[in-house]
């Protein structure tokens, strides 16, 4: 369910405190929402199982249920549930974090900045009533990511360039999109390019235009990217593959944001925010005289890194289940479920291709899968080393549910370099408790690198 493009967005607002929610409700009205305020959770239930909503807003604690279990709840029953943002007090903040795992959209921390309160709702509600999920603007749950994702209001409202490094297919674009989206006052569009993708001799013409008959096959007059960025954003993604000759000319137009179409004699202006992107160590590209300095000192203005998938399993278990409620909901008559070995198989796999292989793989799973439960073989071929066996489909559940434990608590420790201490911590268990369950499941000492 969508929202009406033809009238204001429908918000509903569940927050049981009397003060906060009128506070809320006026507030958003004055945004031009349409609001409906509902102060239990049983009250919103209904509502939300019978109307159409762009975005809700929700408080965790409610009188009646919590806010969070009436979200997990709903997403079992509406297949395009609208996106939730939660209001939480510090001392619920893993609560939200389990929620956005769950597929929630965002959360914010009380005290709240209003501002910031109303473009994240705003964000929300325009990506969800011009048909996209919620989640597409969400880059992840993990720490690294959500704290570039709390960065980049407070940057686009200062930055003129922006840096963005990291592996092919970790989320560059994504980030960049999000920066635009965040960006105050914008009036342009977000302009898009691979520097990697354009040849060399028509790189130029590509970034500034050019005029009827510039050159020979030029037989109208074409706007450049400069041009169609402006009031905008341009996005130079994989600006390491840039010609030299390219770059001292891309220097002038970042300084003087002027410059002039192939075959044209006057200059034109353009106003724009830039961010550049490459999977390619720059500094040392400046040292080997392969990249301009001065150039680099230019965007390199700020910088964000986007650490690869395989540094971030909770983003894996995210993504992926995000992808297969994608499916879901395209598919509603083929809907599928990960079994839960499959999950330790994916974590141990070190995705190379990051987040876009990741997506190509439940894409491809889902679609061959010969029944609604994926297993690791869905997504590897036969000769593939996952690190992770198969249990066979004739073990007993005991020993089904064993060998999970095993697995997990194995990676857990692997991931924590075998500190018993520091891979109980994680767990949320004990020492004691974590070295009962390794002895019970037949793993001691000196079968693994086990230390602390």
């Amino acid at each position: 369910m969508r929202c009406p493009p033809d009238r204001k967005p429908r918000l509903c607002l569940i927050e049981d405190d009397a003060i906060m929610g009128e506070s809320l409700a006026q507030l958003f009205s004055l945004e031009g929402f349409d609001v409906s305020w509902y102060r239990t959770a049983a009250a919103a239930r209904q509502a939300l199982l019978a109307e159409r909503y762009c975005v809700v807003v929700s408080d965790i604690r409610l009188p009646d249920m919590n806010g969070g279990d009436l979200f997990l709840e709903l997403v079992t029953q509406q297949p395009a549930l609208p996106p939730f943002l939660f209001m939480t007090a510090y001392g619920t903040i893993d609560r939200a974090v389990e929620l956005l795992k769950a597929g929630a959209a965002d959360y914010v921390t009380k005290p709240f900045d209003v501002d910031s309160l109303v473009q994240k709702v705003r964000g929300l509600a325009e990506i969800y009533g011009a048909g996209g999920e919620a989640d597409d603007i969400s880059l992840g749950v993990s720490a690294a990511m959500r704290r570039i994702a709390e960065s980049l209001p407070r940057l686009a409202r200062h930055a003129s360039a922006l840096m963005i490094t990291g592996e092919s297919g970790s989320g560059k674009e994504h980030v960049a999109r999000l920066f635009h989206h965040h960006a105050v006052g914008s009036t342009g569009e977000f302009v898009a390019v691979n520097c990697a993708s354009i040849p060399e001799t028509l790189m130029e013409a590509e970034l500034f235009g050019y005029e009827k008959g510039a050159f020979t096959g030029a037989m109208r007059a074409k706007r450049g990217l400069f041009e169609q960025a402006d009031g905008g954003t341009l996005f130079l993604d994989e600006i390491g593959e840039m010609p030299l000759s390219m770059q001292a000319k891309l220097l002038r137009v970042i300084q003087d944001r002027r410059f002039v179409r192939l075959g044209a004699e006057k200059p034109l202006t353009s106003d724009f925010r830039l961010i550049c992107a490459t999977h390619r160590d720059l500094k040392a590209m400046v040292e080997e005289g392969k990249f301009r300095e001065d150039l680099y000192y230019r965007i390199h203005v700020i910088h964000l890194r986007i650490p690869p998938l395989r540094e971030r399993p909770d983003d894996i278990r995210w993504f992926v289940r995000h992808f297969i409620d994608e499916f879901n909901r395209q598919h509603p008559d083929e809907r599928r479920r990960l079994d839960p070995r499959t999950e330790q198989a994916l974590l141990s796999y070190s995705w190379p291709g990051n987040v876009r292989e990741l997506k190509h793989a439940v894409e491809r799973a889902c679609i061959l899968a010969s029944g609604p439960v994926l297993g690791p073989e869905a997504f590897f071929d036969n000769g593939q080393d996952v690190g992770l066996a198969v249990q066979p489909v004739s073990a007993s559940l005991a020993d089904y549910l064993m060998a999970c434990e095993r697995d997990y608590l194995m990676l857990t420790l692997e991931r924590h370099g075998g500190h018993m201490t520091r891979a109980a911590e994680a767990l949320g268990i004990t020492r004691k408790t974590l070295w009962e369950k390794l002895r019970r499941l037949g793993v001691s000492k000196g079968d693994e690198q086990i230390t602390g």
